[in-house]
């Protein structure tokens, strides 16, 4: 267990950052420095282990339905779910939910991680279990290319003990197998007349065709509208409706029931996890929902031109009022020129009402090649949100936004709306 100081010191760190309005994160930079060793003696005495969730898009809803799933079979279950996925991020919500004497009331940990990050968290706790979703052109500021991104990934699963889960669909992530050892191997995927529903980054920029001789899945996405699916789980076929929405986050659900079957192993019950699943609502800002003088509001998060295209092939834009808000500090990525990789073509006839944040000349000018009507453009977050729900009062509305941009329109909301507290 990590020292008392440690604890006391970093809860009140964390008490003090909440007070004033301080990031998620600032209290497990503090106790990182303190204390090394601090996740280590923290997640180390848990009964069922670390799992790792990582990959470019996905992790946050993923890990919030994981939860779900494993607390459907009665296990307790830590997560940093505010969606902090560095590992500062992870040490400043264990602060939060550990006692005085820094022991942690839970069975297993399910953590999702920045890829990055999550390969120097690894070296300190090997993880029971994985799960690769995917590897996008992401943040080439930071991570470079995507095979540099898929190499951060395969030292996830070099380092995982008893299970992996893999997409089948992804070729980067499918062959990261080749790197186990005594590790089980299961995956997850699609039906063959899903698969051009989701490209992988080389069939994006038409560079490959993907085979059709591929490993069995666990779980399989058989079919879906836009709030059911049906899903494969050892050879039989389950039908749910769904509160989550978007096309990406029911892949992310067939992730999610691969997962869980894996850590579960034979107590695993599909009754119970797809009745668990239909019941999960969408992490906050992944399609997160709130009410604005009687009319509904859409965050939508966007961070690379899969995730962009993909959210806007699962939201009609057909009587919304759109807002596109995109910054580029570190979270989201310096980098914003993969932003002409995304096709706004189903924006055209409606418009966009308002482009905001840092890069908001930039979005503008990128819609204006595509001759997409822009009304209003302004870089200040805060006017930009006010003028948008002025202007369209008896409008449904949606938001794509980057991270950061996420994060101060939450705040924003909160002034006039119910917004979920995540930290």
């Amino acid at each position: 267990m990590p020292h008392p100081f440690v604890v006391i010191f970093g809860k009140a760190v964390r008490s003090v950052a909440r007070l004033r309005g301080g990031g998620s994160a600032l209290p497990g930079l503090f106790v990182e420095r303190i204390d090394p060793q601090f996740l280590k003696k923290t997640l180390a005495p848990l009964p069922h282990g670390v799992v790792v969730i990582s990959g470019t898009n996905g992790k946050t809803t993923t890990t919030k339905m994981v939860v779900a799933l494993l607390e459907a079979h009665g296990l307790k279950v830590f997560t940093n779910r505010t969606g902090s996925n560095f590992t500062r991020g992870v040490a400043a919500a264990l602060l939060g939910d550990i006692n005085l004497r820094g022991q942690l009331d839970a069975d297993i940990a399910v953590l999702e991680l920045d890829e990055a990050h999550a390969v120097k968290f690894v070296e300190v706790i090997p993880p029971t279990h994985s799960l690769i979703l995917n590897v996008m052109r992401d943040q080439l500021d930071r991570f470079g290319e995507i095979d540099a991104t898929a190499k951060l990934l395969q030292k996830i699963v070099e380092a995982t003990t008893e299970s992996v889960v893999l997409n089948r669909e992804d070729p980067r992530i499918r062959s990261l197998a080749q790197q186990t050892k005594k590790q089980r191997v299961s995956y997850f995927g699609v039906s063959k007349t899903l698969r051009a529903s989701f490209p992988t980054d080389d069939e994006l920029r038409g560079d490959a065709v993907r085979q059709d001789a591929l490993p069995d899945s666990a779980v399989q996405l058989e079919s879906h509208t836009h709030s059911s699916a049906t899903f494969v789980i050892d050879g039989t076929h389950f039908s749910t409706s769904l509160r989550i929405t978007g096309v990406y986050n029911i892949l992310n659900a067939a992730a999610a029931l691969a997962l869980t079957k894996s850590v579960l192993g034979d107590t695993f019950s599909s009754i119970e996890a797809i009745h668990a699943l239909a019941n999960v609502t969408p992490a906050f800002g992944r399609g997160e929902t709130m009410t604005i003088g009687g009319q509904p509001l859409e965050l939508v998060l966007v961070k690379n031109p899969s995730g962009f295209r993909l959210g806007l092939s699962s939201f009609s834009p057909k009587g919304y009022a759109t807002m596109i808000a995109i910054n580029d500090n570190y979270a989201d990525g310096r980098d914003m020129s993969w932003l002409w990789d995304v096709d706004f073509e189903s924006l055209t006839e409606a418009g966009v009402a308002a482009v905001s944040g840092i890069r908001a000349y930039d979005m503008a000018v990128r819609l204006q090649y595509d001759r997409i009507t822009t009304e209003l453009v302004e870089t200040d977050l805060t006017t930009a949100l006010r003028t948008f729900i002025d202007h369209y009062p008896d409008t449904p509305k949606r938001i794509y936004c980057t991270y950061t941009a996420m994060i101060t329109l939450r705040k924003e909301l909160s002034k006039i709306t119910t917004v979920e507290v995540v930290a």
